[in-house]
């Protein structure tokens, strides 16, 4: 699919390297709109997290902190209750960054159901960097666990360990990817199948406009963008963390266990009994886990 312009937006501001971009800020937060590199604005929300209020280490700039920059399922946005949940649980190891994809929430454009969405990504990648975090850490949701190991795998490695004069910082020390498909355009569940008649029919976008908030593109991927397993082949020697339920509902065990295969021993599955699918699936348990593997493995 191609991305193209709709919804208004207040305000946006390119990323470029260097310092974060001024914003709306309460008690060291800071919202504001992005755009990526197609020119999409994206609703943005920065938190500094728990720990640089608290006084208890790893503050803003701290030498060992850590921003997570989370990228959201399809249908959802950065103020979303489930995304909020998520926000909430990651905030105490360290900054944490929502944003709401192309198409979603108050972000201009239209979704591509993970095409487009790894330009947006790297905007937020990109102004995370900017507020002097040690080390920045993707941590993606359904759809937006497609985007995060795609964003790796495109701007990951030592190609990009030094970006030139102008051109922002994208790179992610750790990347996470909970409920993500390995191959496009399954539909071997019922929830699939509900998705794509959602996607490719008229009357399921409309639906999708102005029943779920999300705009979505009508045109096919052109080209079809890299699949997620061979994504997660490209993503080494970056440390990537593959999770998912034994009892998701939209894509069955096939999938994860195809994208550790794919990545190998850089790679590292965790199976979640009982667990269902993406964020409103994810216990907070498991999210405080998440971020302990995080810090552990992207010193």
């Amino acid at each position: 699919m191609r991305s193209g312009s709709a919804g208004r937006v207040a305000r946006s501001m390119d990323v470029r390297e260097g310092g974060a971009p001024p914003g709306t800020g309460v008690g060291g937060a800071v919202r504001t709109f992005l755009r990526s590199a197609d020119g999409v604005a994206l609703d943005a929300l920065y938190e500094p997290g728990a720990a640089a209020h608290d006084g208890s280490g790893g503050g803003h700039g701290g030498r060992d902190d850590c921003v997570f920059v989370v990228a959201h399922g399809f249908t959802g946005d950065l103020d979303r209750p489930h995304v909020r949940r998520v926000a909430r649980a990651l905030a105490r190891h360290g900054a944490v960054v929502t944003f709401s994809f192309r198409g979603h929430g108050a972000s201009g454009g239209r979704s591509t159901v993970g095409d487009r969405e790894v330009l947006d990504l790297a905007a937020a990648v990109a102004w995370a960097r900017g507020f002097g975090h040690a080390r920045v850490a993707t941590v993606g949701f359904s759809m937006g666990g497609s985007v995060v190991l795609r964003h790796a795998a495109l701007h990951g490695g030592p190609a990009d360990a030094a970006p030139g004069e102008g051109r922002a910082d994208t790179r992610t020390d750790a990347v996470v990817s909970v409920s993500s498909p390995a191959r496009w355009y399954y539909r071997g569940t019922a929830p699939m199948r509900r998705l794509h008649w959602l996607v490719t029919r008229p009357e399921g976008r409309l639906l999708g406009r102005y029943g779920l908030r999300t705009r979505i593109h009508h045109r096919d991927w052109d080209p079809v963008p890299l699949p997620p397993f061979r994504a997660a082949a490209r993503i080494a020697p970056t440390p990537l963390l593959i999770v998912h339920g034994d009892r998701d509902g939209y894509f069955p065990l096939d999938h994860p266990r195809m994208l550790a295969a794919a990545a190998g021993e850089h790679g590292e599955l965790w199976l979640e009994s009982g667990m269902g699918h993406a964020e409103n699936a994810a216990a907070d348990e498991l999210l405080h886990r998440i971020a302990r593997w995080t810090l552990a493995q992207a010193g």
